[in-house]
């Protein structure tokens, strides 16, 4: 038995609560499948990632996985040709699953498989970092009326809260073009060092004065300490235009953004988090063109990120077709995610857990 990638659901499988006991003890006999399970626990898994973790063929650990899904303890979903694992929810509620778990624990823990984890999960962008820092650019020029920052600095008298905004992932800058002439000063970060100096050149031509660059991961020390340099409150907008399919664990890339907000006041709200990025969808071509981690995103999968970072007013609308550009993602449905940092969201997190 193997798991099939042509299932049209991947995540439908019995509760665990179905299965006979005798059933249970007999599937979690395996060494294989109690590690299989735990290394799950900890993160979402391709099998070709546990199979790398498990010293094992994919065939068997596909064999494994199927066997457990089937009983309800593994949930499963397809993400292009991947096929990704995670522990069913409220499993481990069960007695007999928890102690299959705390042993599978034990022998991940003993075979040092568990630090393994974080680094096969960020080998998950490496393609992507190697497409990025050769400096290739989405789009080469731009359609916008060479007035256009007129245009958006006559509006921005209009706008309330537009002292510091963050370009997380400015890649060769063209927001900047948008951000520059509304906002007093604006943060550009990126990862890839390339991308950061054909923002600086692009910024530098139009002469905007007001922007920094930060070379830097989106969760870096060098971005908070940027930000809150600047404003001891946190940033009034963040945007992340067209960089969360590149995230390895794109929830925890959203719960960082919104770290970078200024919290609510009397009189004021939140900082607001704007995130553009693809709708879910099937393009394997443009995903290897592009170095894509994931194939878009299902508005419910937004809203989740932005939840679970403490988010609040959160939206998502749909990007009509006009506005998509002419570069080779103009065919994909575009989604805009906003929210707004909430009162409860703990202030500087990032430093207190990183002190």
């Amino acid at each position: 038995m193997e798991l099939d990638l042509q299932h049209p659901d991947l995540a439908t499988a019995p509760s665990v609560s179905q299965v006979p006991r005798w059933e249970l003890y007999r599937l979690l006999s395996d060494p294989v499948r109690v590690r299989l399970l735990a290394l799950v626990d900890l993160e979402e898994l391709a099998v070709g990632e546990l199979a790398e973790l498990l010293g094992e063929g994919q065939p068997k650990v596909s064999r494994h996985a199927a066997a457990l899904r089937d009983a309800g303890l593994v949930a499963a979903r397809r993400n292009g040709t991947w096929v990704l694992l995670k522990l069913a929810p409220g499993v481990s509620a069960d007695p007999v699953v928890s102690d299959a778990l705390a042993a599978g624990r034990t022998l991940i823990d003993k075979e040092g498989l568990a630090p393994r984890v974080e680094a096969i999960v960020s080998a998950r962008d490496d393609r992507a970092r190697e497409y990025f820092a050769r400096g290739s650019a989405r789009s080469q020029g731009s359609a916008t009326p060479r007035e256009l920052g007129a245009y958006l600095t006559a509006l921005a008298p209009l706008l309330f809260a537009r002292g510091l905004a963050v370009d997380a992932g400015t890649g060769d800058g063209a927001l900047l073009d948008v951000l520059a002439p509304i906002f007093d000063r604006v943060i550009a970060v990126d990862r890839a060092e390339a991308q950061l100096k054909a923002a600086s050149a692009r910024a530098r031509a139009a002469g905007f004065a007001n922007v920094e660059f930060v070379l830097s991961e989106l969760d870096g020390r060098e971005v908070d300490k940027a930000v809150h340099d600047r404003s001891r409150l946190g940033a009034d907008v963040v945007f992340a235009s067209r960089i969360l399919h590149h995230a390895p664990k794109p929830a925890a890339a959203v719960t960082h953004l919104a770290k970078l907000l200024r919290a609510p006041s009397s009189g004021a709200d939140g900082g607001a988090l704007i995130v553009l990025d693809y709708a879910a969808h099937e393009d394997q071509a443009l995903r290897d063109a592009q170095a894509d981690l994931w194939l878009g995103f299902t508005d419910d999968e937004l809203v989740g990120f932005a939840t679970r970072a403490g988010l609040e007013r959160v939206a998502v609308a749909r990007v009509p077709s006009m506005f998509r550009g002419d570069g080779p993602d103009a065919h994909l449905d575009w989604r805009v995610l906003s929210a707004r940092r909430g009162r409860d969201q703990p202030e500087n997190e990032t430093r207190k857990t990183e002190s």
